[in-house]
């Protein structure tokens, strides 16, 4: 029986109820696991986002969980060690979203060849160096493969392959982990969770944080100043600890606290794009060295229809890069440059070249590096965590990586305990999170025998979007043709997620405009019809919402001067 809500409307409505022990500011990864571990310690928690859930950083990354094998060239042995040992957290807690992933590292030889036999025997040692590190976590030690072993994942890689090293990581859906902890920390530990809420000005008394005024309307709301769900105005959220978990935007928050902007945040730049996968046609994900920087690229490949590589509608998507960046931070965008750069490096690697008509998609994400590093490079920043507490009280985390979300949000909500000076409940001391399961992971293994797309997103929660098609069958009918995701899901996504917008289903409930921009946007109509009974809106609203939707991703094609490219190509 769950403990909490999840529905915007009562959360809102619970947002000026009492005192909370916890506020948290952003719906991150970080912040959302800041509320989960809060909550799950005892404490009443709440959690306030100005977009969407996952809506910046925490939806636009690679996607992976891993150690990070460049971060051992920078002599960071500890982050690598205390990433592995969140990365096994993660495959235990979050089964049905965490999952074991190989890598190929293609090594060139011959004219022109991108690693030496030197630098391969180099790596060969980071690699053994990872294994030991924490990798042998996995149950499996990276090898060595032959030509033929090596094209047999990737049958594109060019002539100069000479061979390759196999090892293991994890991949996750990242807006779908963020919103799953989130839900986790709603649900099962009664945190009131609230996107689309403003936080416009910092309370304080006596000198110290007392909360926070918090907009429900705004972003994401119609023409009227109500929200999707007809909610609007401000509410006072009371309480005893704030934490500000807004990434990139962090110093936004801390200037209504502290009355000046710290500029303590270094934004950086990752851009990924997405081709069709029987483009590249790995089996596997890959690390594809650059001959220009010192930097190499992933390659990983994504699903199809059936839940399987390289199946009707799988692709592969590309990236990242990592550049500094000093424009808006609310509207990062994927450039000509970023694009040629991604298709640059795999050319050098491929027999037949990728193009920009390839292009089905792209995102760009901002990393919320801590300024002060000696180097130049943004690669070069530790991805590091620090947690700061002001002279008011409010706790800021940031820097970070994906991977080690669970140990930032831990460090966190320590100090938020150690900041305030009411007491609170013995358990309030300790992290619960370490051993704790997510929403879904039970039931997890049962259901992917018979659906494995959908278990592999809900878990075991899949069997009320089973239900759901089982009861109207044309809910199992593509979302967008060619791409894995069924009506049933966006409707799941309005009655059970928080979706309040189409923006908030097609690019974070699922990933479809990751995937398929164009095709995506051509079907934003019928998407929108089939939402806006749920939500609620006029025919001007659903209007509203698909123009808005479309010249969003009109305006993300565009940037980079790519073509459109609606139809999904199979390659069969």
């Amino acid at each position: 029986m769950a403990l909490g809500s999840f529905d915007r409307n009562d959360n809102i409505a619970r947002l000026g109820e009492g005192t909370f022990d916890v506020l948290v500011i952003g719906g991150g990864i970080t912040g959302a696991g800041v509320a989960l571990d809060a909550a799950s310690r005892g404490l009443r928690t709440a959690l306030v986002e100005r977009d969407d859930l996952a809506s910046g950083t925490s939806s636009k990354s690679s996607k992976l969980v891993h150690g990070g094998l460049r971060y051992l060239q920078n002599g960071d042995v500890r982050l690598v060690y205390e990433a592995l040992r969140e990365r096994q957290r993660l495959l235990r807690n979050a089964p049905h979203l965490v999952k074991v992933l190989p890598f190929l590292i293609p090594v060139f030889e011959g004219k022109g060849g991108i690693i030496s036999k030197r630098v391969a025997r180099a790596l060969g040692s980071a690699m053994w160096m990872y294994d030991l590190t924490g990798g042998l976590r996995i149950g499996r030690v990276h090898r060595r493969l032959e030509r033929d072993a090596a094209l047999a994942h990737m049958p594109t890689l060019g002539d100069r392959l000479a061979w390759a090293y196999l090892y293991y990581d994890a991949q996750a859906d990242d807006a779908r982990l963020t919103l799953t902890v989130a839900r986790t920390a709603a649900l099962d530990f009664g945190a009131t969770v609230v996107n689309h809420a403003t936080v416009t000005a910092i309370r304080k008394s006596g000198g110290r944080v007392t909360g926070a005024v918090v907009s429900t309307g705004g972003a994401g709301t119609g023409g009227d100043g109500t929200d999707a769900a007809g909610a609007s105005g401000e509410v006072e959220v009371r309480a005893r600890a704030v934490v500000n978990a807004t990434g990139v935007w962090a110093d936004d928050v801390r200037a209504l606290d502290e009355g000046s902007h710290p500029g303590s945040i270094r934004p950086a730049k990752g851009i990924h794009i997405t081709v069709p996968w029987h483009k590249v046609r790995n089996d596997i994900a890959a690390v594809v060295p650059v001959r220009e920087d010192r930097r190499s690229i992933f390659v990983v490949p994504w699903a199809g229809l059936d839940g399987t590589i390289g199946g009707e509608g799988s692709v592969t998507y590309i990236g990242t890069t990592d550049t500094d960046y000093d424009g808006d931070v609310d509207d990062p965008q994927c450039t000509a440059d970023d694009v040629a750069y991604l298709l640059t490096a795999m050319n050098q690697t491929l027999r037949e070249p990728l193009v920009e008509a390839d292009v089905l998609g792209s995102w760009a994400g901002l990393r919320p590096l801590v300024r002060g590093a000696g180097s130049s490079r943004t690669a070069d920043l530790s991805r590091r965590h620090r947690v700061l507490t002001s002279d008011s009280g409010m706790i800021t985390v940031t820097g970070g990586k994906l991977t080690t979300y669970r140990e930032m949000a831990e460090d966190a909500v320590d100090a938020a305990v150690a900041a305030v000076r009411q007491p609170l409940p013995r358990r309030a001391r300790r992290s619960r999170t370490r051993s704790l399961a997510l929403r879904g992971a039970s039931g997890w293994k049962d259901m992917r025998g018979l659906e494995p797309h959908l278990a592999d997103r809900y878990g075991g929660d899949a069997a009320v979007v089973q239900a759901m098609i089982a009861a109207d069958p044309a809910l199992g009918e593509p979302l967008v043709p060619g791409l894995p995701y069924r009506k049933a899901e966006a409707l799941y996504a309005v009655r059970y997620e928080m979706a309040i917008t189409l923006d908030d289903v097609l690019a974070r409930r699922t990933r479809a405009r990751l995937l398929a921009r164009d095709a995506t946007a051509a079907a934003a109509a019928d998407v929108a019809a089939l939402i806006a009974p749920e939500l609620g809106w006029s025919a001007d609203r659903t209007a509203d919402e698909v123009a808005r939707y479309r010249a969003e991703a009109a305006h993300e094609r565009e940037v980079p001067g790519l073509p459109e490219t609606v139809a999904l190509a199979t390659g069969h």
